[in-house]
């Protein structure tokens, strides 16, 4: 298998202008994928509105309408895409050559008994990303996306996520420790604490996504 700093570097370009939360939790995505023996590539992340509109005329006419369905890659015209605002990432599978790569969601290139795409599904919903191929429209297997609460609307008048939970302000910040590190700060609200699962990866804190509750559970 190639290794880790090989496959990171196959993604390095596509992470710049990423919104720094979003960059942070790909990497862990990356990382977390090749530990469980899934190297994957991010082979979208911050898009044009120009890109945007280029891939939308895939399969359409001039005045937008659909000729061709099966060259249709995406509904969102340019500045309706979160990401377009840096806010989204989408991925293919690598192969073992390091040079190719998939988007076979029936692959298990590691041969454990689970198709290689859901594995890296799973770790992303873990670490906080909305994923594509949950969606009841225009089902996106390859796209993960942290919206904060931010609607496209939002993003389109230039709204940014830290501006969107005013509440943030009145929560009380408490330093953690977790097996014996120390992690970032965390928020106490209404008599829970809220910790981000990007620093319980970092930690090493054993955590999955259990999709049928839809919550992040701590343990292995």
């Amino acid at each position: 298998m190639t290794t880790l700093s090989y496959v990171k570097s196959k993604s390095a370009k596509r992470l710049e202008g990423l919104h720094p939360s979003v960059r942070l939790a790909t990497e862990r995505l990356i990382e977390q994928s090749y530990a469980a023996g899934v190297p994957i590539v991010i082979t979208q992340g911050l898009r044009t509105i120009a890109e945007q509109d280029a891939l939308f005329a895939k399969g359409r006419d001039a005045n937008g309408k659909i000729i061709k369905p099966k060259d249709v890659v995406t509904n969102a015209r340019g500045g309706r895409s979160y990401h377009n605002y840096g806010l989204a990432v989408d991925y293919a599978l690598l192969m073992p050559d390091g040079a190719t790569v998939t988007w076979d969601t029936a692959r298990d290139g590691d041969k454990d008994g689970q198709r290689d795409w859901f594995e890296v599904a799973a770790i992303g919903k873990a670490l906080g990303f909305e994923w594509g191929g949950d969606w009841d429209h225009f089902v996106d297997m390859p796209h993960f996306q942290m919206t904060f609460g931010l609607t496209l609307d939002d993003c389109q008048r230039g709204k940014q996520p830290h501006e969107v939970k005013e509440e943030e302000n009145q929560l009380d910040k408490v330093k953690t420790t977790i097996n014996g590190k120390a992690a970032a700060d965390a928020l106490v609200y209404e008599g829970s604490t809220y910790i981000k699962v990007s620093e319980l990866a970092k930690l090493g804190v054993p955590f999955y996504w259990d999709n049928s509750n839809k919550t992040v559970v701590l343990g292995k």
